[in-house]
This record gives structure tokens, sequence and C-alpha cells, in this order.
């Protein structure tokens, strides 16, 4: 088996290969580990599509959860671990997943989602006795330590991205963000020819749900060592970058906020010039706070543009961005760019429309289980958007300049209004409701709610309505504002005009 990690754990079995804030495994143990969840996995039903599902916190034993079972044939399922046990149970059911891992901080809501959905074990480490609950411990000292075989296919990732309907829906990791082999074998040799695994010590600052910090530490089975960060914490990032000499993260454009807004001083106390490769991603970055990153960690900063569902649209590194600031870059194989008027008609360089992409190789967007949205995504087979205005330069650069769907992008994560819009209207002081993304300094953009008060003289307060709507809904998809207004401008047919709505708070933004 091509196994880079245990190559390292031959050559530098004492070296630290894996470390979050409270934990350290050397190249020698995680072997051992991943070995045992790996046979685990193996000898487990996890159904005809081989789920499991990861439902914790930043910890080493969540990474060793999603990398044990990708080494073992199983397709893990990243859950967000802010939602609730209803948002939690769809997921599992809708995916299939057969077994579940938790941790403390999330051990009541995956065990109570797993009961709802009808999972039959659950996993957990630092938990405690429960019923219902096997020890992670337990569990992996019941599974063997030998070499697990690697002539098995390997199976994406089945992630999950909210929708206007309110519902997530799963999408299999792209085969731009996957690997692929026809064997584990062949998988870890194509990893440890990726852009990470070139470099040294890879750190986590993300949550491992998101498709970014989770690709990032598929690494380590490619031999990158790996530090991961609990939450993001500037400092704290500033100091581990230098303490482990990290050379590759991948980050948000929020992360870059948080870090320039440390005191100078701070700033300057720790070195970074360990860094060579850090991909920001998740929304567009304010073309000052990439400059004034690039003057503070030099040209290691590349930008990749794209979704969930197809990965990596666009992308472009230092010296290109100088020259075309504000870019998100250039179509990257196997997409095209192109932008349209509304009526579809295709338009010429440096002229605004709605922007698509071609995917040449005709997949396009595929949605986990649902045809009907698959197809609802494309203007013609292969072609989709991501829901954004933009435009090309005379040189294929992209520029994003607004958003013509729903989808707010809210320090690298994507809200869906729809989600809370169907909260708030439960409410008995509501008669009708709106979300729209309006301007942040730090995340870019939050979800900011219009409320039409069932009696306008006496209006539901802001803070009832965001309590009820936290209730209902995971706390981060909940609106931080509330504002009371007379009416939505719906038209005839009770539509709204969202990028109407928006105007008004987004016209000194500079967007």
């Amino acid at each position: 088996m091509t196994l880079f990690a245990r190559k390292r754990a031959a050559q530098r079995p004492d070296e630290i290969a894996l470390r979050d804030p409270h934990r350290a495994l050397t190249w020698s143990e995680l072997d051992a580990k991943l070995n045992r969840v790996a046979n685990a996995a193996l000898a487990a039903d996890l159904g005809p599509e081989r789920r499991l599902a990861v439902f914790a916190e930043n910890a080493v034993e969540t990474a060793i959860a999603h990398l044990g079972g990708l080494l073992g044939g199983a397709s893990t399922v990243p859950v967000n671990f802010h939602l609730n046990a209803d948002e939690v149970a769809y997921i599992l059911e809708d995916s299939g997943t057969r077994l579940l891992f938790v941790g403390p901080e999330t051990v009541e809501v995956g065990l109570e989602a797993a009961k709802r959905a009808g999972v039959p074990a659950v996993v957990g480490w630092r938990c405690g006795e429960r019923a219902g609950l096997d020890d992670f411990d337990d569990w992996l000292a019941a599974a063997s330590e030998a070499e697990p075989p690697a002539d098995h296919a390997p199976r994406p990732n089945l992630l999950y991205t909210s929708g206007t309907t309110g519902r997530p829906k799963g999408t299999e990791l792209p085969p731009t963000m996957f690997a692929a082999g026809g064997t584990i074998a062949e998988h870890l040799d194509r990893l440890a020819e990726g852009a990470f695994a070139q470099f040294g010590t890879h750190l986590v600052v993300g949550p491992l749900y998101h498709t970014g910090p989770l690709s990032g530490a598929r690494n380590l089975v490619a031999g990158v060592p790996s530090v991961i960060l609990e939450r993001f914490d500037a400092e704290a990032t500033l100091r581990a970058i230098q303490e482990h000499r990290a050379e590759s993260s991948v980050m948000v454009p929020t992360h870059f906020v948080r870090l320039l807004a440390l005191p100078e001083e701070v700033r300057a106390r720790y070195d970074v010039s360990s860094l060579k490769l850090v991909f920001h991603t998740g929304a567009a970055c304010p073309v000052d706070v990439k400059r004034a990153m690039l003057e503070w960690w030099g040209p290691c900063l590349y930008e990749a543009y794209g979704a969930t569902e197809v990965g990596t649209t666009c992308s472009i590194g230092p010296e290109d961005w100088l020259a075309h600031p504000g870019s998100v870059g250039q179509a990257q194989p196997p997409f095209e760019a192109l932008v349209v008027d509304d009526d579809g008609k295709r338009l010429g360089p440096n002229e605004e429309g709605r922007l698509y992409f071609r995917d040449t190789t005709g997949r396009g967007v595929v949605y986990h289980n649902d045809p009907e949205k698959s197809a609802a995504a494309h203007l013609e087979p292969g072609v989709f958007t991501l829901g954004e205005i933009g435009m090309l330069d005379a040189d294929g650069f992209v520029y994003i300049t607004d958003r013509f769907s729903d989808m707010v992008v809210s320090g690298g994560v994507n809200l869906y209004p729809a989600e809370a819009e169907q909260a708030l209207i439960e409410h008995p002081g509501v008669a009708d409701v709106a979300c729209i993304g309006v301007p942040h300094p730090e995340m870019g953009e939050s979800l900011h709610a219009l409320v039409v008060a069932e009696d306008p003289d006496a209006p539901p307060a802001e803070a009832e309505l965001i309590a009820f709507c936290r209730e209902h809904i995971a706390r981060y998809k909940c609106p931080r504002a509330v504002e009371i207004v007379a009416d939505l401008g719906r038209n005839t047919m009770g539509k709204l005009n969202k990028r109407k709505l928006r105007a008004p708070y987004w016209e000194n933004a500079g967007r």
C-alpha cells in the first residue's frame, strides 16, 4: 500500500504527524489509528453507498474519522456542528448514513439525530458513557491494526449545501476536487502529486465540515504533517504558523480581515515567512484586504473561486492578481466562463451580466437523489451558474460585481435566505418577510431580515424575532439584524425583487 503516512512512520516514527491544541500523534501512532478505522469501516455494514458521517468540532479524531473512512472505502459525510437535531437527522437520512461519529460538543444532538434517522451505530470520543454510544477508543481497540487492503476504489465525500427551498442538497465532492483513482493505492499516489503535498506542515484553521479545510487535511495521508486549530483565532493562527513553521493553509477573506485587525505590534511579533501556499476561497476578496495581505505575507496567496458542487472554476495567483486587481482569475479546465444578459445572449469583454460556466466534460452540477434540482441548476446541459453578476475582461479574467441569486456569503459560509424566511414567517407577529445580504465590515455580508408586521402599531421586537428564528434553525443561519418595513414590494404574482431590496444597502459599499 503506497500510504505515505506509513512511509513516514517507518522513516521518522517519533515525528509529530497530527496535532490539535490538546493532542499530538506521531506518524507511528497515526498509522495505527488510521489502520484500525479503515479496517473497522471495511468490516461495517455501511449500506449500498457506504456512508459514514462525522458530526464533530475540529480535533485530531475528526480528521482521523474522515481519513480512516476514506482508506476504508467509505464515503464520509461532513456535518456542520452548528446544526440542530432536525437538521442533522435530515442529512443522515438523505445520505443513507449507517455510522455516525460525534465529539463531546455534539454528542447529545448527534444521538438524538441518529435516533430520528434510524442510524444504527454512533461512535464518540471523550463523551463518557451514554446509552446508544460506542466509545471511540473501545471501537478502535476492537479493530485490526494490520495494514488494510488498498485494492478497493476510493469514494468521494458527500457534502451538503443549502438551497432556496430551505433543505440542504447533497452533492458528491466533484472530480476537480477529488483525486479519485481506481484503487486506494492509486488515489494516494495522486494525492502526493497535489499542490499541498509539495510543501511541509499544513495548518487547518477552518471547520472540517467545509470543503477547503477538509481537502487540505486530506493531504495528511500523502505524508504532509497537519496542525488543526479548534476555532479560528487571529493571534493563535499567527502563533501556530510561527511555532510549527506552517507552509500551507486554506482561508477565507474574513480570516484576513480579522488578522489585519490585530494591532501592528501583535502582527509584528510573529514570523510568517514559512508560508509558501495559502489558498483563499469562499467569497471574492476585497481589493484593499488582498493588497494588504500580499504586502504582509508576500506572494503566497492564491485565490480559488467556485462552489461545493463543482469545485474551483477560476483561480488566480499573486502576480496575475496584482496585474488584474479584484479579479477572481481565469476559468480553469474543464470550465469555460461566459457572461450573458437576462435573455441568455452572450456578452462581450467588459460587459456586465449573468456569469455562467460551461463544464466541457458535460457534468456540471449534480445533486444527490435529485435529478430535477440538478437539471434546474443549468442554463443548458453542462452550463451552470453560481448565481453571480460579473464580467470578463479582454484577457479572460473574471470579475464578480453583484449577485442575482438569493444566496448570501457571510464569512465564506453560504446562507440561503429561504431557511430564515420559513422560520420567521411562523412567528405570529410576522405578516411577511424577506432576508437579504447587506454589507458587513468583517464577514463581507450578513443576513438582514426585512419584516412586515401583522400589527404595524405593535411590531415584534428585533431580539424576539432573532431568538425565535434560533429556536428553529441553526444560529449561524439566522439574521444578524431585523428591520420592520411597511411593504416588501411584491408584484401581482407575489414575487420579490431582491436585487432591488438589496440595492440601497450596497450603494456606498464599493461592490
